[in-house]
């Protein structure tokens, strides 16, 4: 009997022993679903298992599955501070991930807990370049349009087999893309009073080039039996490797819209995924002209674009009008899929007015106080010829005949772009 039961202790004991090898084995002939089961198993059996847990986290950046190797290193990292195999695979997992800035930290932590490792100094550099050498976005958003127009080649990954742990290190490297679009935007606006309801189209000619982008176009506005049309064009010049401009002049004949416009911004791109703007607009209508002075600051986190812009419109007799209007995007599959939400306050020279005196203003809000919140949804075909934009915005505008008083505004559009 005491032998029997010997023999079951064995048994068992055995077994402990042969799970985890069992699961490393599995792990590194890249069955990793079976590998996982296992891990999953004796984590929950034995919660103070940190072999299993390490080689657990790592089969999940294995997998791709970043987000859940990431709790189970954090866990790893408070527990076991000094384990510099720990915080290596940490790194690379956000590395993996495309979180450079993660990566960047988790190195400098790991530096600051005293650990003197050539493997944490090289991830920390590899992070930095990543960083430093991010290709952002040609374009960022301007005006009420908010258009992005980059778009990239699908990823050329290089891979570099990691001797030590059998997995690979990936390079993502981006080219640029020098191609040509039609496309055509239409946008509805109705309000709650008083006001007739305004059509809103364009036809635009997006060209590419190695020095930058070239947009002719046409816009056409229709309301209360008044049509316009104005003549528009957008430069885009690259002139270094982190900055480039936007400059714009747009010329009508009708009152429907201002004379002229202009305007320009300068953009750089600092470290850390930061993007800076610094601009100005001068507008001339039938009654008097406005200038305008403009910046933005932005940022790149993983898939997601925040940024605020501002619109500085100084006035005599200190009755300078500040406006603001806050951007969040994210993307998907690259950068011409993405889902968005802007909401602006203040005074801008930028949005539609409605009238001003007995003529219709369509781009200029002169000193107007409106609120704005806004949605968008891109996508693209599934042979990414052609793109698709939807938005939908609610204003909350003040009279231009009744200061103080306040009327409602919704406007839908379509935006639909074919590569030629």
């Amino acid at each position: 009997m005491i032998s029997f039961v010997g023999w079951c202790q064995d048994v068992s004991s055995s077994e402990t022993d042969i799970s985890y090898p069992k699961a490393y084995q599995l792990a590194y002939d890249g069955k990793h679903e079976s590998a996982k089961v296992i891990l999953v198993k004796i984590a929950n059996k034995e919660p103070k298992n940190i072999q299993a847990k390490a080689l657990l986290a790592k089969t999940y950046t294995w997998s791709r599955e970043y987000k859940e190797a990431r709790k189970i290193f954090n866990g790893l990292l408070v527990q076991e501070r000094n384990n510099s195999q720990y915080w290596i695979s940490a790194i690379k997992n956000e590395l993996y991930a495309g979180e450079n800035m993660i990566a960047l930290g988790l190195a400098n932590k790991a530096i600051f807990q005293g650990i003197d490792n050539n493997e944490i100094l090289r991830l920390k550099q590899l992070a930095s370049n990543r960083i430093q050498n991010r290709d952002y976005p040609d374009l960022g958003w301007h005006n009420t349009d908010q258009k992005i127009h980059n778009r990239y080649k699908k990823s050329k990954i290089h891979k570099q087999e990691d001797s030590k742990e059998g997995i690979a290190t990936s390079e993502i490297k981006r080219e640029w893309v020098t191609e040509s679009r039609l496309g055509v935007d239409n946008a509805y606006t109705m309000f709650n009073e008083r006001y007739e309801p305004i059509f809103f189209s364009n036809i635009s000619y997006n060209h590419r080039t190695e020095i930058g982008s070239i947009i002719p176009r046409i816009n056409y506005i229709s309301r209360s039996g008044r049509n316009g049309l104005q003549y528009e064009i957008d430069l885009y010049p690259k002139f270094l490797k982190r900055f480039y401009a936007y400059l714009n002049y747009g010329y009508s004949n009708d009152e429907i819209y201002p004379s002229h416009k202009a305007g320009g911004d300068i953009y750089v791109n600092l470290p850390g995924a930061i993007e800076f703007s610094a601009g100005g607009r001068y507008i001339v209508t039938q009654t008097r002209n406005v200038t305008a002075i403009t910046n933005s600051i932005g940022h790149y986190r993983g898939n997601y674009y925040f940024s605020l812009r501002s619109f500085i419109t100084p006035r005599p007799n200190n009755l300078t009008r500040i406006s603001a209007n806050i951007l969040t995007r994210k993307y998907l599959k690259d950068a011409e899929n993405y889902y968005g939400f802007s909401f602006g306050v203040g005074y801008s020279p930028e949005l539609r007015q409605t009238i001003a005196g007995d003529v219709l203003l369509a781009e200029t809000l002169l000193f107007i106080e409106s609120q704005r919140l806004g949605l968008e949804y891109q996508f693209t075909s599934k042979n990414n010829q052609n793109i698709y934009r939807t938005r939908l915005e609610v204003r909350r505008q003040e009279l231009a005949f009744d200061s103080g008083n306040f009327f409602w505004g919704i406007t839908a559009g379509l935006t639909y772009n074919i590569k030629i």
